[in-house]
Protein backbone atom coordinates (compact mmCIF):
# COMPACT_ATOMS: atom_id res chain seq x y z
CA UNK A 1 0.00 0.00 0.00
CA UNK A 2 2.81 2.39 1.01
CA UNK A 3 4.67 1.48 -2.19
CA UNK A 4 1.66 2.31 -4.33
CA UNK A 5 1.29 5.68 -2.59
CA UNK A 6 4.98 6.43 -3.17
CA UNK A 7 4.68 5.52 -6.87
CA UNK A 8 1.64 7.72 -7.26
CA UNK A 9 3.58 10.57 -5.59
CA UNK A 10 6.55 10.03 -7.93
CA UNK A 11 4.22 9.96 -10.94
CA UNK A 12 2.57 13.16 -9.83
CA UNK A 13 5.95 14.82 -9.32
CA UNK A 14 7.11 13.67 -12.73
CA UNK A 15 3.91 14.95 -14.32
CA UNK A 16 4.59 18.51 -13.12
CA UNK A 17 7.25 19.78 -15.52
CA UNK A 18 8.96 23.14 -15.45
CA UNK A 19 8.14 25.17 -18.55
CA UNK A 20 9.64 28.42 -19.81
CA UNK A 21 6.54 30.61 -19.65
CA UNK A 22 7.63 34.24 -19.16
CA UNK A 23 10.15 35.66 -21.64
CA UNK A 24 12.89 38.09 -20.62
CA UNK A 25 11.38 41.29 -22.16
CA UNK A 26 8.09 40.62 -20.34
CA UNK A 27 9.91 40.09 -17.04
CA UNK A 28 12.00 43.25 -17.44
CA UNK A 29 8.96 45.36 -18.27
CA UNK A 30 7.01 43.87 -15.36
CA UNK A 31 9.58 44.98 -12.79
CA UNK A 32 10.26 48.39 -14.35
CA UNK A 33 6.52 48.98 -14.62
CA UNK A 34 5.95 47.89 -11.02
CA UNK A 35 8.66 50.25 -9.73
CA UNK A 36 7.41 53.19 -11.82
CA UNK A 37 3.78 52.74 -10.77
CA UNK A 38 4.60 52.37 -7.07
CA UNK A 39 6.73 55.55 -7.09
CA UNK A 40 4.12 57.45 -9.08
CA UNK A 41 1.29 56.36 -6.78
CA UNK A 42 3.22 57.36 -3.67
CA UNK A 43 4.45 60.68 -5.07
CA UNK A 44 0.99 61.30 -6.53
CA UNK A 45 -0.54 60.98 -3.07
CA UNK A 46 1.82 63.68 -1.82
CA UNK A 47 0.82 65.91 -4.75
CA UNK A 48 -2.84 65.26 -3.92
CA UNK A 49 -2.18 66.40 -0.34
CA UNK A 50 -1.56 69.92 -1.66
CA UNK A 51 -5.25 70.20 -2.65
CA UNK A 52 -7.21 67.12 -1.47
CA UNK A 53 -10.33 67.81 -3.51
CA UNK A 54 -11.50 66.71 -6.96
CA UNK A 55 -13.85 68.49 -9.36
CA UNK A 56 -15.45 68.06 -12.77
CA UNK A 57 -15.23 70.84 -15.31
CA UNK A 58 -12.88 73.45 -16.68
CA UNK A 59 -10.92 74.66 -13.70
CA UNK A 60 -11.72 73.52 -10.16
CA UNK A 61 -11.03 75.90 -7.29
CA UNK A 62 -11.72 76.33 -3.60
CA UNK A 63 -15.17 77.84 -4.16
CA UNK A 64 -16.33 75.15 -6.60
CA UNK A 65 -18.23 72.09 -5.37
CA UNK A 66 -15.93 69.03 -5.27
CA UNK A 67 -17.19 65.51 -5.89
CA UNK A 68 -14.47 64.03 -3.66
CA UNK A 69 -12.80 65.42 -0.55
CA UNK A 70 -10.32 63.84 1.86
CA UNK A 71 -10.19 66.19 4.82
CA UNK A 72 -10.23 66.58 8.58
CA UNK A 73 -11.99 68.40 11.36
CA UNK A 74 -9.51 68.79 14.17
CA UNK A 75 -8.12 65.29 14.68
CA UNK A 76 -10.98 63.53 12.89
CA UNK A 77 -10.39 62.49 9.28
CA UNK A 78 -13.12 61.92 6.72
CA UNK A 79 -13.70 60.95 3.09
CA UNK A 80 -16.61 62.66 1.32
CA UNK A 81 -17.77 61.24 -2.04
CA UNK A 82 -20.69 62.90 -3.84
CA UNK A 83 -21.81 64.40 -0.54
CA UNK A 84 -21.69 61.11 1.39
CA UNK A 85 -19.21 61.28 4.27
CA UNK A 86 -17.22 58.38 5.72
CA UNK A 87 -15.10 58.66 8.91
CA UNK A 88 -11.47 57.72 8.12
CA UNK A 89 -9.52 58.83 11.19
CA UNK A 90 -6.21 56.97 11.41
CA UNK A 91 -6.28 56.06 7.70
CA UNK A 92 -7.11 59.14 5.62
CA UNK A 93 -7.49 62.83 6.46
CA UNK A 94 -5.82 62.55 9.86
CA UNK A 95 -3.32 59.75 10.56
CA UNK A 96 0.09 59.34 12.19
CA UNK A 97 -0.40 62.70 13.89
CA UNK A 98 -0.58 64.61 10.59
CA UNK A 99 -3.54 66.40 9.01
CA UNK A 100 -2.97 65.30 5.40
CA UNK A 101 -5.22 63.42 3.01
CA UNK A 102 -2.67 60.59 2.80
CA UNK A 103 -0.34 59.79 5.73
CA UNK A 104 3.49 59.97 5.51
CA UNK A 105 3.77 56.17 5.49
CA UNK A 106 2.48 55.95 1.90
CA UNK A 107 3.84 59.15 0.34
CA UNK A 108 7.06 60.17 -1.42
CA UNK A 109 8.59 62.24 0.13
CA UNK A 110 7.35 61.22 3.59
CA UNK A 111 7.40 64.85 4.80
CA UNK A 112 5.30 67.43 3.00
CA UNK A 113 7.04 68.64 -0.17
CA UNK A 114 4.99 69.42 -3.26
CA UNK A 115 8.10 70.28 -5.30
CA UNK A 116 9.88 67.09 -4.28
CA UNK A 117 6.83 64.95 -5.04
CA UNK A 118 6.51 66.52 -8.49
CA UNK A 119 10.14 65.74 -9.29
CA UNK A 120 9.69 62.08 -8.35
CA UNK A 121 6.38 61.91 -10.20
CA UNK A 122 7.62 63.42 -13.46
CA UNK A 123 10.84 61.38 -13.47
CA UNK A 124 9.01 58.08 -13.18
CA UNK A 125 6.31 59.22 -15.59
CA UNK A 126 9.09 59.26 -18.19
CA UNK A 127 10.21 55.81 -17.04
CA UNK A 128 6.64 54.54 -17.48
CA UNK A 129 6.27 56.16 -20.90
CA UNK A 130 9.59 54.95 -22.32
CA UNK A 131 9.36 51.41 -20.93
CA UNK A 132 5.71 51.12 -22.01
CA UNK A 133 6.56 52.26 -25.54
CA UNK A 134 9.36 49.71 -25.89
CA UNK A 135 7.20 46.94 -24.46
CA UNK A 136 4.34 47.76 -26.82
CA UNK A 137 6.71 47.62 -29.80
CA UNK A 138 8.05 44.29 -28.56
CA UNK A 139 4.52 42.93 -28.01
CA UNK A 140 3.47 43.94 -31.52
CA UNK A 141 6.50 42.75 -33.48
CA UNK A 142 7.28 39.59 -31.49
CA UNK A 143 3.70 38.31 -31.66
CA UNK A 144 3.36 38.42 -27.85
CA UNK A 145 0.26 40.60 -28.13
CA UNK A 146 -1.47 38.37 -30.67
CA UNK A 147 -0.25 35.05 -29.25
CA UNK A 148 -0.40 35.58 -25.48
CA UNK A 149 -2.65 38.55 -24.70
CA UNK A 150 -5.39 38.63 -27.33
CA UNK A 151 -8.55 36.76 -26.35
CA UNK A 152 -9.21 33.68 -28.44
CA UNK A 153 -12.60 33.34 -30.12
CA UNK A 154 -13.97 30.93 -27.54
CA UNK A 155 -12.72 33.12 -24.69
CA UNK A 156 -14.78 36.08 -25.90
CA UNK A 157 -18.12 34.41 -25.23
CA UNK A 158 -20.04 35.62 -22.19
CA UNK A 159 -20.54 32.02 -21.06
CA UNK A 160 -16.79 31.36 -21.09
CA UNK A 161 -16.01 34.59 -19.24
CA UNK A 162 -18.71 33.93 -16.65
CA UNK A 163 -17.34 30.43 -16.09
CA UNK A 164 -13.86 31.89 -15.59
CA UNK A 165 -15.19 34.45 -13.11
CA UNK A 166 -16.95 31.72 -11.10
CA UNK A 167 -13.79 29.59 -11.04
CA UNK A 168 -11.73 32.51 -9.72
CA UNK A 169 -14.38 33.33 -7.11
CA UNK A 170 -14.12 29.71 -5.93
CA UNK A 171 -10.28 29.95 -6.00
CA UNK A 172 -10.10 27.32 -8.74
CA UNK A 173 -7.11 28.38 -10.79
CA UNK A 174 -6.10 26.74 -14.11
CA UNK A 175 -4.11 23.53 -13.84
CA UNK A 176 -2.20 21.28 -16.23
CA UNK A 177 -1.99 22.43 -19.85
CA UNK A 178 -4.52 25.19 -19.21
CA UNK A 179 -1.97 26.88 -16.93
CA UNK A 180 0.55 27.31 -19.77
CA UNK A 181 -1.19 30.48 -20.96
CA UNK A 182 -2.87 33.47 -19.38
CA UNK A 183 -6.52 32.91 -18.53
CA UNK A 184 -9.17 35.30 -19.99
CA UNK A 185 -9.43 37.45 -16.86
CA UNK A 186 -5.65 37.90 -16.80
CA UNK A 187 -5.65 38.88 -20.46
CA UNK A 188 -8.42 41.42 -19.97
CA UNK A 189 -6.64 42.92 -16.94
CA UNK A 190 -3.26 43.19 -18.73
CA UNK A 191 -4.84 44.64 -21.88
CA UNK A 192 -6.72 47.19 -19.77
CA UNK A 193 -3.49 48.28 -18.10
CA UNK A 194 -1.57 48.44 -21.38
CA UNK A 195 -4.18 50.10 -23.59
CA UNK A 196 -6.42 52.00 -21.15
CA UNK A 197 -4.86 52.88 -17.80
CA UNK A 198 -1.32 53.72 -18.97
CA UNK A 199 -2.32 55.85 -22.00
CA UNK A 200 -5.08 57.70 -20.12
CA UNK A 201 -2.96 58.37 -17.04
CA UNK A 202 -0.18 59.78 -19.25
CA UNK A 203 -2.53 61.93 -21.34
CA UNK A 204 -4.40 63.32 -18.31
CA UNK A 205 -1.06 64.04 -16.66
CA UNK A 206 -0.05 66.01 -19.74
CA UNK A 207 -3.38 67.86 -19.66
CA UNK A 208 -2.59 69.19 -16.18
CA UNK A 209 0.68 70.72 -17.36
CA UNK A 210 0.33 74.42 -18.40
CA UNK A 211 3.33 74.06 -20.73
CA UNK A 212 1.79 71.09 -22.55
CA UNK A 213 -1.60 72.84 -22.57
CA UNK A 214 -0.02 75.61 -24.61
CA UNK A 215 1.63 73.13 -26.99
CA UNK A 216 -1.36 70.77 -27.29
CA UNK A 217 -4.55 72.72 -26.43
CA UNK A 218 -6.73 69.89 -27.74
CA UNK A 219 -5.84 67.84 -24.66
CA UNK A 220 -7.91 70.13 -22.42
CA UNK A 221 -10.90 69.80 -24.75
CA UNK A 222 -10.48 66.02 -24.93
CA UNK A 223 -10.94 65.60 -21.17
CA UNK A 224 -13.37 68.46 -20.59
CA UNK A 225 -11.03 70.74 -18.69
CA UNK A 226 -8.05 70.48 -16.37
CA UNK A 227 -10.23 69.78 -13.34
CA UNK A 228 -11.87 66.83 -15.10
CA UNK A 229 -8.45 65.60 -16.26
CA UNK A 230 -7.26 65.63 -12.64
CA UNK A 231 -10.29 63.61 -11.57
CA UNK A 232 -9.76 61.06 -14.36
CA UNK A 233 -6.05 60.92 -13.47
CA UNK A 234 -6.99 60.11 -9.87
CA UNK A 235 -9.46 57.40 -10.95
CA UNK A 236 -6.77 55.82 -13.16
CA UNK A 237 -4.41 55.81 -10.18
CA UNK A 238 -7.15 54.13 -8.16
CA UNK A 239 -7.47 51.58 -10.97
CA UNK A 240 -3.73 50.85 -10.75
CA UNK A 241 -3.99 50.44 -6.97
CA UNK A 242 -6.91 47.99 -7.29
CA UNK A 243 -5.06 46.06 -10.00
CA UNK A 244 -2.01 45.72 -7.72
CA UNK A 245 -4.12 44.48 -4.80
CA UNK A 246 -5.95 41.88 -6.90
CA UNK A 247 -2.72 40.87 -8.67
CA UNK A 248 -0.82 40.30 -5.40
CA UNK A 249 -3.77 38.43 -3.88
CA UNK A 250 -3.92 36.14 -6.94
CA UNK A 251 -0.17 35.49 -6.69
CA UNK A 252 -0.48 34.47 -3.03
CA UNK A 253 -3.50 32.23 -3.63
CA UNK A 254 -2.06 30.58 -6.76
CA UNK A 255 1.27 29.78 -5.08
CA UNK A 256 3.75 32.64 -4.52
CA UNK A 257 6.92 30.57 -4.96
CA UNK A 258 5.87 29.24 -8.37
CA UNK A 259 4.52 32.61 -9.52
CA UNK A 260 7.60 34.54 -8.39
CA UNK A 261 9.91 31.99 -10.02
CA UNK A 262 8.06 32.57 -13.28
CA UNK A 263 8.36 36.36 -13.20
CA UNK A 264 12.00 36.29 -12.01
CA UNK A 265 13.52 33.38 -13.96
CA UNK A 266 10.84 32.68 -16.57
CA UNK A 267 10.42 29.06 -15.45
CA UNK A 268 7.04 27.88 -14.19
CA UNK A 269 5.90 24.55 -12.79
CA UNK A 270 2.54 23.53 -14.20
CA UNK A 271 0.05 23.04 -11.34
CA UNK A 272 -1.47 19.58 -11.37
CA UNK A 273 -5.19 18.88 -11.50
CA UNK A 274 -6.70 17.67 -8.26
CA UNK A 275 -6.46 13.90 -7.89
CA UNK A 276 -9.78 12.09 -7.55
CA UNK A 277 -9.75 9.97 -4.38
CA UNK A 278 -9.94 6.26 -5.04
CA UNK A 279 -12.59 4.34 -3.17
CA UNK A 280 -11.26 1.90 -0.59
CA UNK A 281 -12.33 -1.65 -1.32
Amino acid sequence: MAGQIAKRGEAAAGAAPLIYRTKLPVRIWHWINALAIFVMLMSGMMIFNAHPMLYWGEYGANFDVPWLVIGHRGTSGYLAVLGYEIPTTGVLGYAQGTANAFPPLVTIPSSYSLAGARQWHFLFAWVLLVSGTFFLLYALFSGHLRRDLALKREERSLAHLWHDIKDHARLRFPTGEAARAYNPLQKIAYLAVLFVLIPVVILTGCTMSPTLNAAFPWLVDMFGGRASARSIHFLCALGFALFIVVHLLAVVLAGPVNELRSIITGWYRLPQARMVKESVQ
